[in-house]
């Protein structure tokens, strides 16, 4: 079971092409972040996240395809799992409806007070999974 999935667009411009005039690597990492946060800030709420906050514990990336100057890409990102104090977020990268790039990263929930991993409450399964 995935969760419901999260979308936003981008328009490729100057400042996310590299010296081999395609979208860079990096960028591709940031947008993976960038839209990890939006979907969890259009889900939680102020209380959890005064008290957790979530690190990358690793990403893997792979590259099927590239994105040039002016592509209109179609980001898509969901929650495929949560387990203990690790959740497994999926990002794809699309261009014509084709997918270019897919990202899979795990995140691991800290609790702010103890500065220290904790056990993923049923909270945030019922915020992207339902009750």
């Amino acid at each position: 079971m995935i969760s419901e999935i999260f979308e936003k667009q981008i328009k490729v411009t100057s400042d996310h092409i590299d010296d081999l005039n395609h979208v860079n690597n990096v960028v591709f990492l940031r947008w993976a972040q960038d839209i990890a946060g939006a979907h969890w800030n259009s889900k939680s709420n102020p209380l959890f996240d005064t008290n957790y906050y979530w690190v990358i514990l690793d990403h893997f990336i792979e590259y099927k395809g590239q994105a040039f100057l002016d592509d209109l890409l179609t980001i898509r990102t969901f929650v495929k799992k949560n387990d203990g104090i690790k959740s497994l977020r999926v990002v794809q990268f699309f261009k014509n409806n084709k997918l270019i790039v897919s990202t899979h990263t795990h995140w691991c929930l800290i609790n702010r007070s103890k500065n220290k991993p904790c056990r993923i409450p049923k909270e945030v399964d019922n915020m992207f999974f339902g009750n």
